[in-house]
């Protein structure tokens, strides 16, 4: 019970979030899409006090206690549901790799938000809606790229009218993710800092171009590799922030000169690459060019995420 005087469901939440991959080459700030990789977070509210338990990456944040993304998210919610519980025990299971450009703090703050609202019970929902739950964490967030891909699954489109505003798309069957992750990570402000405030007319008419290429690509049956390796190919982003992480420029790069559509995931440094077995080149070949680099590249196949982010409630007891 609160300090209101309300009783809080006697039940934990398990709230599961996908990585994510944003822009997407020319989709700069727009297209998201989410990726089979994993973030499990289990909430309950306590009587009193704040206990995290952190396994898998990012073990260190458990000792942020309120600064925890997760717990800053969940109290965004509470305070827009009306009511703070007297105590939260979580558990975090991270599988996401931190500040790669696979949206980790996108589905931490996913995770904090439906938590919370599943906390409240039937009339969390109704107070704070799915439209509320995307504009709250784009208001964490700064973007909503990735969030958008975070809660809804598979293709997604974000764009600001007034309100964030999202469209779902279904990625074409055999659209196969290639994740190349590399030893170091970098953060997105820093990613951000060497984009240019304006960019020339021409660029942002291709670009256009491109990026609308790039959602016909995706969500019809790729017959064409040559179709999805031009829809990829950005003016926007990527050449400014090449010289800040070197190697993923070389390896998307290398990929795009072999016949590979390949794009900076996010801000970066990780590489994905967009594969359809039988259509464009194996995603095997793709590991094959990373090593080729030199570099300590960790390279694996994924499938799209086509659920998005997953609530369900769990038996009672300490998270």
């Amino acid at each position: 019970m609160n300090s209101a005087g309300v009783m809080w469901p006697d039940h934990a939440v398990l709230v599961r979030t996908p990585a994510t991959s944003a822009n997407l080459g020319p989709g700069f700030d727009a297209l998201g899409l989410a990726l089979a990789l994993h973030d499990e977070v289990r909430v309950q509210v306590i009587e009193s006090g704040l206990r995290i338990k952190v396994s898998g990456v990012g073990e260190a944040t458990a000792g942020y206690g309120e600064d925890h993304l997760v717990v800053r998210a969940m109290r965004a919610a509470f305070d827009a549901l009306g009511n703070q519980p007297p105590g939260l025990s979580l558990s975090c299971q991270n599988a996401i790799p931190h500040g790669f450009g696979l949206g980790s703090s996108a589905a931490a703050i996913v995770a904090g938000l439906l938590a919370a609202r599943a906390l409240c019970g039937e009339s969390g929902t109704a107070r704070l809606p799915d439209e509320a739950v995307l504009q709250l964490a784009t208001d964490i967030e700064g973007h909503a790229d990735n969030v958008a891909a975070c809660l809804s699954g598979g293709l997604t489109i974000a764009w600001s009218a007034g309100s964030v505003r999202c469209l779902r798309l279904d990625p074409a069957a055999g659209l196969t993710p290639v994740l190349c992750v590399p030893a170091v990570p970098l953060a997105t402000e820093a990613a951000r800092k060497v984009l240019p405030a304006s960019v020339p007319h021409a660029d942002a008419a291709r670009n256009a171009a491109r990026a609308a290429l790039l959602v016909a690509a995706l969500t019809r049956q790729v017959t064409d590799a040559g179709l999805l390796l031009d829809a990829t190919l950005d003016f926007l982003h990527q050449p400014y922030r090449a010289d800040s992480m070197p190697g993923t420029a070389e390896l998307v790069a290398e990929l795009r000169k072999a016949g590979i559509p390949a794009v900076v995931s996010g801000s970066g440094p990780a590489v994905l690459a967009l594969v359809v077995p039988g259509v464009t080149a194996e995603p095997e070949a793709v590991a094959s060019i990373a090593a080729d680099t030199g570099k300590d590249w960790s390279v694996r196949s994924l499938e799209v995420d086509r659920e998005g982010a997953v609530v369900r409630p769990v038996a009672s007891g300490s998270a």
